[in-house]
């Protein structure tokens, strides 16, 4: 039953349209921090437990995409990144484009010219992935949204993320903000195994514009990527606890959102963090995306938590650098403490502060 109705809702998302029309279309989607972490899917982007991030403001991508009436028989399709031709992800842009024409008709009569950039470094643990197919499904959405007319805002949000999700799993959270969910789950009835939604009602006001700062560790590639690492993590042996914890985790999670619990947040969001480094580890291959300084940070966080009793925590992506999580009014105190101790331990002192965002924004 819940495939047949899975098959329901990916048919509501086929657009039948059939036109052929010049025009430009230009997003702006942020990356997200994974509270309750996806890690582990099945076929189709479909994730093995649900999970919760908060969306982020000031590291985006900016997408555009200019469309033209095919000239020959077979479409076009050139993607720039960083004003760069025949990038390595060109191909896998390509391919992505070809996985969902389905559901834009209107692409197999269109040229196509994607220019994407991004203002922060890709595959280093900060979700590129993440802003950048949220970028990009959200032009695409657009473009069928300006040629129908078929005007159901809900619809459109909803196909972005579903469209955004098929290129990167954790692309769907970033779409809305400042907190999204992503997968099933008893404790919101709205939920889905195929988009996102936004669940930032009925939360404490301690949580209204939390800061982000993340340190960057080391902004090289990562030495493994996401997709390997969730399809081993399928046999993890640890595979199903997990998935049941993260499960639990995201009631909890709802709890404290509404209560304002920041010791509670902490132990969540840190367990989680951790939780998901130790899978890693487990693997067979084991793989570890932390560094050195990752572990030094870790604990100086730990130690001026013990000594301060402000509420400063840490999460990390799939990736060596940590992302620092505190509320707005502790903002100017933690910074300082950034500066003064933790940016010794970043790669050319190099670190970002950001904050909840509200997810992706047309540009023209």
């Amino acid at each position: 039953m819940i495939f047949n109705n899975i098959y329901m809702i990916e048919q509501d998302f086929v657009c039948t349209d059939d036109f052929e029309s010049n025009g430009i279309v230009k997003w702006n989607s942020p990356s997200n921090i994974a509270l309750v972490k996806y890690w582990g899917k099945k076929e189709n982007q479909i994730p093995q437990n649900p999970s919760i991030s908060f969306t982020l403001s000031k590291c985006y991508t900016t997408t555009s995409v200019e469309f033209k009436p095919k000239k020959n028989k077979d479409s076009d399709i050139i993607f720039e990144f960083e004003d760069e031709l025949n990038h390595p992800f060109s191909q896998k842009i390509k391919l992505f484009i070809s996985s969902i024409e389905k559901y834009f008709k209107f692409l197999n009569n269109h040229d196509i010219l994607i220019k994407s950039k991004n203002n922060f470094p890709h595959s280093s643990g900060i979700a590129s992935s993440a802003s950048a197919m949220s970028a990009l499904s959200s032009c695409l959405v657009d473009f069928e949204y300006l040629n129908s007319n078929k005007k159901n805002s809900l619809y459109y949000i909803n196909k972005k993320s579903f469209i955004a999700r098929l290129g990167s799993g954790s692309a769907s959270r970033s779409i809305e903000g400042p907190i999204s969910l992503w997968g099933l789950s008893d404790s919101y009835k709205e939920s889905s195994n195929l988009y996102a939604i936004n669940i930032s009602e009925e939360v404490n006001k301690i949580f209204h514009n939390y800061q982000n700062t993340i340190l960057i560790i080391d902004p090289g590639v990562k030495k493994i990527s996401s997709s390997i690492g969730h399809k081993l993590m399928n046999e993890n042996p640890f595979s199903k606890t997990r998935f049941d914890i993260a499960t639990r985790n995201i009631s909890l999670l709802k709890d404290v959102f509404k209560s304002g619990n920041l010791d509670e947040f902490i132990n969540l969001t840190e367990s989680e963090a951790l939780m998901i480094h130790s899978l890693m580890l487990s693997s067979n291959p084991y793989f570890i995306l932390m560094k050195p300084n990752t572990l030094e940070v870790i604990n100086r966080v730990l130690e001026y938590r013990r000594e301060t009793k402000l509420p400063l925590c840490f999460t990390l992506d799939a990736g060596s650098n940590v992302h620092l999580l505190y509320p707005f009014s502790i903002k100017q105190t933690i910074q300082k403490f950034i500066e003064d101790d933790l940016s010794l331990f970043c790669k050319s002192n190099k670190y970002i502060h950001d904050c909840l965002g509200k997810g992706s924004e047309k540009l023209l």
